[in-house]
């Protein structure tokens, strides 16, 4: 994970609490025990607690958190606890706390890997090299093309999601979330989610996928770019259409006509969004899986669509005061560019 900072006012742990809870519940002396925060995440909040040499990653809500499924802590852990089992790079949870007077929700502790998260300044060996970037990104969309053959049903996750009407209960659920959150108008978008709403396709398939696949999300070996060390938040993951994740992906991937603010978000590198088109993770994608990506416009069309909802929601937290982290005031204006670049895709015809 990233390097951590001073834990944000108004979202800090009460750190004796913690520790007499870890004294009773983990096989470790608690001594002195020290909190710090990942500072990047814009949903569930994300802290490393060091005791003495041990280090755990713990994950809670978002403080003022309306959408309880949207944030089961309950449901990430146990869906963890079965995955890490059969997919190596998801992190193993340790333990989780339903008692909500420790640190005022429920939470739960994972081990801490460790890599690089390529956001901001690039490693100079990337930035210097096109065959690199093209490296990277292919090891990137192939690890999520092996997500997707994972045998769910071995694996116990069988009964993580309903594959039947994904497709459907997507596009209509997250209309009914950008709805709930909107704070502003933004015609564009909502042309895109008129469009979305009529021309649902049925499903391609059904698979393990993680819903929020994003460079922001992957851990690197800083010796090896092209190695994947741990896929991160894990908070969205599901059985349903995996062109539906691809999607997804492909809504955070920017395209020069996207504008600086856009590009320079740090979901994913634009060093790589420079060089690499989204047509070309479609067509690393449908190599590594073999499926069919001809009608993968509906699946990008969507996916930007769900990160302007994301966005949304973010932004209506901050504007109704269950928030004071100032990253988020502008994410009004990020809703506003992605209805506009969704808008654009469906008007051309393509990705």
């Amino acid at each position: 994970m990233s390097e951590t900072t001073a834990i944000r006012a108004g979202e800090e742990i009460d750190a004796e609490r913690l520790s007499a809870f870890l004294r009773t519940s983990l096989d470790i002396s608690v001594g002195n025990l020290e909190i710090t925060q990942f500072p990047a995440g814009s949903s569930n909040l994300t802290y490393l607690v060091t005791v003495g040499p041990d280090e755990f990653v713990l994950r809670r809500p978002p403080f003022g958190n309306t959408v309880k499924t949207a944030h089961d802590m309950r449901r990430e852990f146990d869906v963890l606890s079965k995955l890490s089992a059969v997919y190596s790079l998801a992190p193993k949870p340790l333990l989780f706390c339903t008692d909500e007077a420790v640190i005022g929700s429920e939470f739960y502790l994972i081990e801490r890997r460790r890599g690089l998260i390529i956001r901001g300044r690039l490693p100079e060996d990337l930035e210097g090299s096109t065959e690199l970037k093209y490296s990277v990104c292919r090891s990137f969309i192939e690890n999520l093309a092996h997500l997707h053959s994972l045998d769910h049903i071995a694996a116990g996750l069988g009964e993580l999601g309903k594959p039947e009407g994904y497709c459907r209960r997507q596009v209509e659920g997250w209309t009914k979330r950008y709805f709930a959150a909107r704070t502003d108008e933004h015609k564009e978008l909502e042309r895109a989610i008129e469009w979305l709403n009529a021309d649902i396709p049925g499903e391609s398939s059904a698979s393990l996928i993680h819903n929020d696949y994003k460079f922001d999300n992957v851990m690197l070996d800083p010796n090896d770019l092209t190695k994947i060390t741990a896929v991160l938040d894990w908070e969205m993951v599901t059985v349903g259409d995996p062109l539906m994740d691809l999607g997804t992906t492909l809504g955070y991937w920017m395209s020069k006509d996207a504008g600086d603010e856009m590009m320079d978000m740090p979901f994913n590198p634009r060093v790589l969004m420079e060089n690499i088109s989204r047509g070309d993770l479609v067509a690393m994608y449908g190599e590594a899986s073999g499926r069919d990506v001809s009608n993968i416009l509906f699946y990008y069309v969507f996916g930007t669509f769900k990160v302007a909802v994301i966005a949304q929601q973010i932004y209506a937290r901050y504007v109704r005061g269950f928030t004071k982290d100032e990253r988020f005031a502008s994410f009004g204006r990020f809703v506003a560019a992605l209805g506009r670049i969704a808008a654009n895709a469906i008007g051309r015809g393509s990705v």
